[in-house]
């Protein structure tokens, strides 16, 4: 079966790249910003809120190895989707909870995991499902946390551990750093 794409937005694009880079079945995650009327905008201008965009990524990944079910569960089980416009102190409408399905099975499916995950938040879920949109990529600087300017970036190091645990725990035969240790 060919690779598949799935774009979410839950906070922090290095936040969630994070994540997503320890799943197995991921081939690439780029980070980047959708769901917004500004063609080629800039972190600053998404930053700005004025856009529309979400700070969000793309995922690639192989669905004999990982379904899509699957990932939009990590998905809920590794940010904060009862935050509306928000995760943690990112604040802004670039930082919603959001999933941009590709077409309409991945629409159905994430109906489904919304339902699915709701009953685990008391029924708080406010994530979105928004059209698919236009894709753009981060600048260059922002495409690589581990080797880019993430690293220092001291919101970064506090959010991602506790993130990468919840993984871990929750999905330890989906993690490729559990497997590693296996």
């Amino acid at each position: 079966m060919a690779e598949q794409v799935a774009v979410l937005a839950g906070g922090c694009f290095w936040c969630t790249e994070a994540v997503f880079l320890d799943v197995i079945g991921v081939k690439s995650v780029e980070s980047g910003y959708t769901g917004g009327t500004v063609a080629n905008p800039t972190y600053k201008q998404v930053c700005g809120g004025d856009t529309g965009h979400a700070e969000a990524i793309r995922i690639a990944f192989d669905p004999e190895q990982l379904s899509y079910d699957d990932l939009l569960d990590i998905f809920f089980a590794t940010h904060d989707p009862t935050q509306l416009n928000r995760q943690g102190n990112d604040v802004g409408t670039q930082y919603r909870s959001a999933i941009f399905p590709q077409d309409a099975e991945q629409e159905r499916k994430a109906r489904e995991a919304i339902e699915r995950n709701n009953a685990g938040h008391d029924g708080r879920i406010v994530t979105t499902i928004e059209p698919k949109g236009e894709w753009y990529p981060a600048e260059d600087y922002h495409q690589d946390y581990w080797a880019g300017e993430g690293q220092r970036n001291p919101y970064c190091i506090a959010s991602i551990p506790p993130k990468l645990q919840k993984l871990r725990k929750s999905f330890q035969a989906r993690a490729k750093s559990a497997a590693a240790t296996a």
